[in-house]
């Protein structure tokens, strides 16, 4: 395959790369229990920062866990600074492995001085533990980390083998899984992934939903431009390009995206819609799939005034982001640009949207482009009757037999899509249950709930002994 090119060297690093060394991990008592080495890894985790491209650090320490526990790993890469790692253990090839994955980085802590803990602290406080990355993704990795340790402790029996890797840049170029894809794809090639992106919440107190991430919107960054002449501010010009970019933004903004349901959103809406607190969205479901673009647009705009967060699972979404233009308050710029956050539908691709944007701002001095940079690939949805969405489904219904299971198109990506366009299923699970009034990923003061953390740690516990063990039930 173009993968296993002849000649390539994969490049191995030793633990002792690295400017800064890593805390020294407490992994040395095997009588720990699994949800208390899990929080001990996710204190040593976010006291290492990995924010600004230096994620062979938190190699280094998953390393030197899983040394001391006798699993084999290794770091992988071609930066020093940015090495990806990733541990196996072997089953009995009765089936193809598992891969656990939760990349690495995290998002920079911005104004520190809004921070009312130290990001890289690890407080334990109030039931929390706070710190950058406590929520993403560090409390997958250690959770990922402790169930390996588990199985390893315990010498449990496997029927596939369970890898575990934690990738580097998912936050911001995907660079880490991509160098894998290219690279070491057989290091990490499996019948299917776990990787983070499921969530939960409350439906009116009377069941909960368990959302199972199976496919994500698309990530496509475009850029709108515009040139004119410099000119003296005193005097207004018909060929201003930042009246221009901004006239062209909103047009774009304030129209009506399409409305395009899939079989998983379709399903979604369906489902939800039996809920008491959701029974307004029933009327609404028929109009949603009218041949009538202005009925379809009615509703959805509906749809919106209830739940915002519903009505991007139906329609590509745009937010401006960067605004780019002028030097001084009295000049003219001869050029502008805005960039465009947009996140398409998975059965929508990047030239129709380019082309629709075209269309509604209607001015060939503006050009419209995919800014530069990596651009996500497509993928299709991971199926529900694979192994390991029945795995998760199972596990949960039993820990929660009166609350509602459900496969979801999450609004936000991962760098899964990358082994999904591999057509390897990857699945995203509801692990951590998170108060949406508390959600804080990627805010300051970032944290977690221990409870959370201990819940969800169990809960993969008994998600990977249903998929790849010979035996299930809790750890104690």
């Amino acid at each position: 395959m173009w993968f296993l090119l002849a000649g390539f060297v994969l490049l191995l690093f030793s633990p002792s790369l690295g400017a800064d060394p890593t805390p020294a991990p407490g992994f040395t008592d095997d009588a720990l229990p699994l949800v208390d080495r899990a929080q001990h890894y996710l204190v040593d985790l976010i006291k290492i920062d990995s924010s600004n491209q230096s994620e062979t650090k938190v190699a280094e320490y998953l390393r030197q866990v899983a040394a001391a526990n006798g699993i084999p790993n290794e770091l992988l890469g071609d930066n020093p600074k940015r090495l990806n790692f990733i541990a196996r253990l072997k089953g009995s090839g009765k089936n193809k492995p598992l891969l656990l994955m939760a990349h690495s980085d995290t998002v920079p802590t911005g104004d520190r001085s809004l921070w009312t803990t130290d990001p890289f602290g690890a407080e334990i406080r109030n039931g929390f533990i706070w710190g950058r990355g406590s929520l993403d993704d560090k409390a997958l990795l250690a959770a990922e980390l402790a169930v390996l340790v588990e199985i390893k402790t315990r010498n449990l029996p496997l029927s596939r083998d369970v890898i575990l890797l934690s990738e580097t840049d998912e936050e911001n170029g995907a660079t880490g899984i991509q160098w894998m894809v290219q690279h070491a794809f057989p290091k990490i090639e499996a019948d299917f992934a776990l990787n983070e992106g499921g969530s939960s919440f409350d439906s009116g107190g009377v069941r909960r939903v368990y959302q199972v991430q199976i496919s994500e919107k698309i990530p496509t960054r475009i850029l709108l431009t515009a040139h004119g002449a410099l000119g003296q501010g005193s005097l207004p010009r018909a060929d201003n390009p930042l009246v221009r970019v901004a006239r062209a933004m909103l047009r774009i903004v304030d129209a009506d995206q399409p409305v395009r349901l899939s079989a998983t959103t379709r399903r979604y809406l369906r489902e939800i819609a039996k809920l008491p607190d959701y029974d307004w969205l029933n009327p609404l479901l028929a109009k949603l799939e009218s041949p009538v673009a202005a009925t379809q647009a009615a509703a959805a705009g509906q749809v919106r005034a209830k739940n915002p967060e519903l009505e991007v699972m139906i329609r590509t979404s745009v937010s401006p982001t960067t605004f780019r233009a002028g030097s001084r308050f009295n000049i003219i710029p001869n050029s502008a640009e805005a960039l465009l956050d947009v996140r398409r539908l998975p059965n929508e691709t990047r030239d129709e949207v380019l082309a629709r944007f075209r269309q509604w701002i209607n001015d060939p001095s503006v050009e419209v482009t995919l800014a530069a940079g990596p651009q996500m690939p497509p993928s299709d949805s991971s199926p529900v009757t694979s192994a390991m969405y029945k795995a998760i489904e199972t596990v949960l219904t039993r820990l929660h037999p009166d609350d509602l299971v459900l496969p979801y198109m999450s609004r936000g990506s991962t760098d899964g899509s990358y082994l999904r366009a591999l057509k390897m299923p990857v699945y995203g699970a509801p692990l951590f249950e998170i108060d949406p009034a508390d959600n804080r990923y990627h805010a300051v003061d970032e944290r977690v709930p221990i409870k959370s953390l201990q819940d969800g740690t169990e809960l993969l516990w008994q998600i990977v002994l249903e998929v790849a063990g010979g035996v299930s039930g809790g750890a104690n």
